[in-house]
């Protein structure tokens, strides 16, 4: 029997690309993550404002040819640490859903500490754009791969880094370059020498990592797909350095689940549809999956 082909529509891939084109550069900014020991160098992100998203929707369908709805949830009392302090606190937990009219309806989760400054606004914020990506609005931004800039004595940014082509609106991007319609690249993949007792030490986390983490860490940093194909030492640092912070996110929710039992673990991994600690699917499942670790961790100390 044959198959009914597929008819394209070029309105909606028209729609999905005006999406997914990137925030005009004025819309970026970066936050600073974590930082050298004597602070003199930071890694950074970049982010967009919530409000650089709902512009984008208002600009292509209008105000009123989308929505969004928010459900929010508390976890309390809950117990961590900060700033070398038990205290005690909950979490707050937001549900944002965004309907586009045509297109459908996404929704994704946010969450933070209830402790912290504007608890309810980050979680919302959060949520929000991550049911935005799911229509590919912003998706870009998570093709960034940690970049250091130096830092003064507040340990502010001296200077950003430079975006890159692919990173920029394509009216920006034609208009800089002749060449912009080339693949994108996270950075300038430039050949030099490589020390092979890296490549051997990045080989080994793939054991400790599970195949989905371990390839998506060299792909967003090397744009390589084995550890022998990264470029340059520069780019093997960075690759192996990320993955160690990987692994200590591992070996954490291994001991996690220790303490607080098989069944209370095996929960928490239904509830983010993971099979197992060897098939975390990404670096932010594995985030979401420790925080929801030291949530059960805390109840049970409290």
């Amino acid at each position: 029997m044959a198959t009914e082909a597929v008819t394209p529509n070029p309105e909606l891939n028209a729609l999905f690309e005006k999406l997914m084109d990137p925030f005009d550069p004025s819309e970026i900014k970066w936050r600073v993550t974590h930082t050298t020991r004597d602070g003199s160098r930071g890694a950074v992100i970049a982010f967009a404002d919530p409000r650089a998203y709902s512009d984008r929707l208002n600009q292509i369908f209008t105000p009123s040819g989308w929505t969004r709805t928010y459900e929010v949830n508390t976890v309390s009392p809950i117990t961590r640490m900060k700033k070398d302090k038990l205290i005690p606190t909950g979490k707050v937990l937001v549900t944002c859903t965004v309907t586009i009219a045509g297109l459908g309806t996404h929704a994704d989760n946010g969450e933070e500490w209830a402790d912290e400054e504007n608890a309810m606004t980050s979680a919302q914020a959060q949520a929000f754009k991550r049911a935005c990506t799911c229509f590919g609005l912003g998706r870009y931004l998570y093709n960034f791969t940690e970049m250091w800039v130096p830092l003064n004595q507040h340990r502010q940014p001296l200077h950003f880094p430079t975006l890159p082509q692919w990173a920029l609106p394509k009216s920006i991007a034609m208009a800089g370059n002749s060449n912009a319609g080339a693949a994108p690249r996270a950075t300038e993949m430039q050949r030099g020498p490589i020390d092979q007792k890296v490549t051997a030490k990045i080989e080994a986390f793939r054991r400790i990592l599970g195949q989905p983490i371990y390839g998506e860490i060299l792909w967003r940093i090397a744009r390589a797909k084995r550890p022998n194909a990264i470029p340059n030492a520069q780019l093997q640092s960075e690759v192996s350095d990320a993955m160690e912070r990987a692994a200590r996110g591992i070996r954490k929710a291994h001991s996690l689940s220790e303490e607080i039992g098989d069944t209370q673990f095996v929960s928490v991994l239904d509830h983010l549809n993971v099979r197992s600690m060897e098939t975390i699917p990404n670096l932010d499942t594995l985030k979401r999956l420790v925080m929801a670790l030291e949530e059960f961790a805390a109840r049970q100390a409290a």
